[in-house]
C-alpha cells in the first residue's frame, strides 16, 4: 500500500476501474497512513472510519456488478472542516460548533458523493477560517510536513498538509484571502481558486449554519498533488446550485494552450508596497527564462491595474465589509479607530498599505459599499485588456515561503521577516488581492524550494472564466519538469 500514498488521484482511479485495486484496500491504507503520520502533523481532525469502509465496500460491489456512480467512483478523500457533511461534525475550528452535525450535505459534498467519492474525514482550520495559520482550541496546531516549526498556512492549512503528507489524494478548500493558494504555496501542492461563483458555497461555514447566500469574494476550489487532478476535481464540484440548474448549465471555456510554445506569459513580480524575498523573486525570474527557452513569449506585464496602490484599497474595503458581519460592536469600533489613526500607527511599527480601508469597510453604510463594489466591477471589465495581450499572468503568492508558527495576539501586531526587515503580518494578503477582488481564476503551482528546504509556488492568474487555461498552464509546467510536488523529507 505504501507506494499508493503519493500516486495522483487519476492514477488511483484507473487502478480502481481496472480492478487491480479495491476501494476498501485504498480506504484501509489511507486510514493506516493517517494513524501513522497524523500525530506529528495534526492535519486530520475528524474521521468516520466505519462509514468510509462501508461506502468503500459498497463501491466495490457496484463496480463488480457493472454499476459506477461517476468519475470519482470509490475514491476516498478528506474535506476542509468548513464544508458540511451530513452526520459528520463540522466545526470550522470554533468551540461554539463542537457539536454541530448537519443533516444535509453542502452542495459541494453532494456533488462529490454523486460522483462516487468517499468522505474519509475533515481537516483542520483556524477559528472560523479567519487566519493564515491553522490552529484552534478544539484541535490544536497543524504543522507543515516540510518543517513542523512552520505553519502549513490557512485557512485550508489542514487540507494542504494532509495532501503533502500523503494522507489524502484530493481536497476541497475555500479561498477568501488566499486560503487555498497560500496553504498550497506553503506546503508545495497545487491549489486553484476558481472564477467568481463557479462553485456553490451553500453549506460552507462561515457564514452561519443554514446560510443560503453566496458571500462576496469567497470561492471554493480544489487542492491536489498534480494539475491534472485539479482539473478532475474542479469539473466535479463546479456548476449551478440545484435550483439554478433549471436555467443554466456549466460550460467552461477550454484551455487556450496546448503547448508552452503557444503561451504568452506576463510577469508581475515586484511592487514597492509589498516586497518579496529575493530568493523567491529570483526563482520566478528563472522560471520565466526557462519558459522563454521552451518557446513561450515572456515579458514583464504592463497594465494600470498591476499596482497594489490601485487594487488594495478596494480589496481591503470590501473584505472589511464582508467580515464585519461576524464582528462584535466593540471590534468594529476598534477597527474604526485603526482607520482614523492609520497615518500615525505606522510610526509604531510596519503597517500593511491601505489596511485602514479594512476598518472603514467594516463600518461603512450600504451606499459606500455600493460605490466600492462598482469600482471593483469597472476594474473587472478593465482587466480584460490585459488578457488580450497575455494568456496568463505570473505573480508571487506571499512575500515569503512558509512562516514560523506565531499565535500572538492581536493579529495586527504580528510580524513577518522579508529580506531581514520586519513587515506587517497582513502583507501576506497583498499578492492574492487582484485575483480575489476581480473574481479571476488563480492556480497556485509548486515551482521551487528555498535554501532551507521549504517549497514555494507561483500564482498563475487568468481572465475571468478561463480556469482551464490557468490549470492547463500548470499542467504544461509540470509536464516540462518546471513544476511539481516534492515529497517532504521523512514521508
Amino acid at each position: 500500500m505504501e507506494e499508493l500514498h503519493y500516486q495522483p488521484a487519476h492514477a488511483l482511479l484507473k487502478q480502481l476501474q481496472a480492478g487491480t485495486l479495491t476501494s476498501e484496500e485504498l480506504v484501509t491504507g489511507l486510514l493506516a497512513r493517517i494513524r501513522e503520520h497524523n500525530p506529528k502533523i495534526n492535519a486530520v481532525v475528524t474521521l468516520d472510519e466505519s462509514r468510509a469502509l462501508e461506502q468503500a465496500r459498497q463501491a466495490d460491489r457496484e463496480r463488480t456488478s457493472g454499476l459506477q456512480t461517476g468519475p470519482l467512483h470509490g475514491l476516498p478523500l478528506t474535506l476542509k472542516d468548513t464544508w458540511e457533511v451530513a452526520g459528520m461534525t463540522c466545526t470550522a475550528g470554533a468551540s461554539a460548533l463542537s457539536d454541530h452535525k448537519p443533516e444535509r450535505h453542502a452542495d459541494v459534498v453532494q456533488r462529490l458523493e454523486d460522483a462516487g467519492a468517499i468522505i474519509l474525514g475533515k481537516t483542520n482550520v483556524p477559528v472560523y477560517a479567519t487566519d493564515l495559520q491553522s490552529y484552534n482550541k478544539l484541535f490544536g496546531v497543524t504543522n507543515n510536513p516540510h518543517n513542523p516549526d512552520h505553519t502549513p498556512g490557512g485557512s485550508s492549512g489542514g487540507a494542504a498538509a494532509a495532501l503533502a503528507a500523503g494522507m489524502t489524494p484530493l481536497e476541497v478548500g475555500s479561498d477568501l484571502a488566499g486560503s487555498i493558494r497560500i496553504p498550497a504555496h506553503f506546503c508545495g501542492v497545487f491549489g486553484h481558486k476558481p472564477s467568481r461563483t463557479l462553485v456553490s458555497f451553500r453549506g460552507h461555514i462561515p457564514g452561519p449554519p443554514g446560510t443560503q447566500s453566496q458571500p462576496d469574494l469567497a470561492e471554493g476550489g480544489p487542492l491536489a498533488r498534480s494539475a491534472k487532478d485539479l482539473e478532475l476535481l474542479l469539473k466535479v464540484i463546479a456548476g449551478p446550485r440545484p435550483v439554478d440548474s433549471r436555467c443554466w448549465q456549466l460550460d467552461m471555456a477550454p484551455s487556450r494552450l496546448d503547448t508552452l510554445k503557444q503561451a504568452r506569459v506576463g510577469l508581475w513580480l515586484e511592487d514597492p508596497l509589498c516586497p518579496v524575498e529575493k530568493e523567491l523573486t529570483d526563482g520566478y525570474r528563472e522560471l520565466g527564462k526557462q519558459l522563454a527557452d521552451q518557446g513561450a513569449l515572456v515579458a514583464n506585464a504592463s497594465h494600470p491595474l498591476l499596482s497594489l496602490e490601485h487594487t488594495l484599497p478596494v480589496y481591503f474595503n470590501l473584505l472589511g465589509s464582508l467580515l464585519s458581519t461576524s464582528l462584535r460592536p466593540a471590534q468594529r469600533r476598534q477597527l474604526k479607530w485603526i482607520a482614523r489613526l492609520e497615518k500615525w500607527l505606522a510610526f509604531f511599527g510596519p503597517m500593511t498599505p491601505f489596511i485602514g480601508e479594512y476598518g472603514r469597510g467594516a463600518n461603512q453604510p450600504a451606499y459606500l459599499w455600493m460605490a466600492m463594489s462598482e469600482a471593483r466591477e469597472k476594474m473587472r471589465a478593465e482587466i480584460e485588456t490585459l488578457f488580450q495581450d497575455v494568456d496568463v499572468l505570473l505573480t508571487p503568492i506571499t512575500p515569503t515561503a512558509a512562516i514560523r508558527h506565531d499565535h500572538s495576539h492581536p493579529v495586527f501586531k504580528r510580524r513577518i521577516m522579508v529580506a531581514g526587515q520586519p513587515r506587517a503580518y497582513m502583507d501576506q494578503f497583498c499578492w492574492i488581492a487582484l485575483a480575489t477582488l476581480l473574481g479571476l481564476p488563480a492556480t497556485s503551482v509548486p515551482v521551487g524550494r528555498t535554501r532551507e528546504g521549504l517549497p514555494f509556488n507561483v500564482q498563475v492568474i487568468g481572465a475571468p472564466g478561463m480556469d482551464l487555461t490557468t490549470i492547463g498552464f500548470a499542467r504544461l509546467l509540470e509536464d516540462a519538469g518546471l513544476a511539481g510536488f516534492q515529497v517532504p523529507t521523512g514521508f
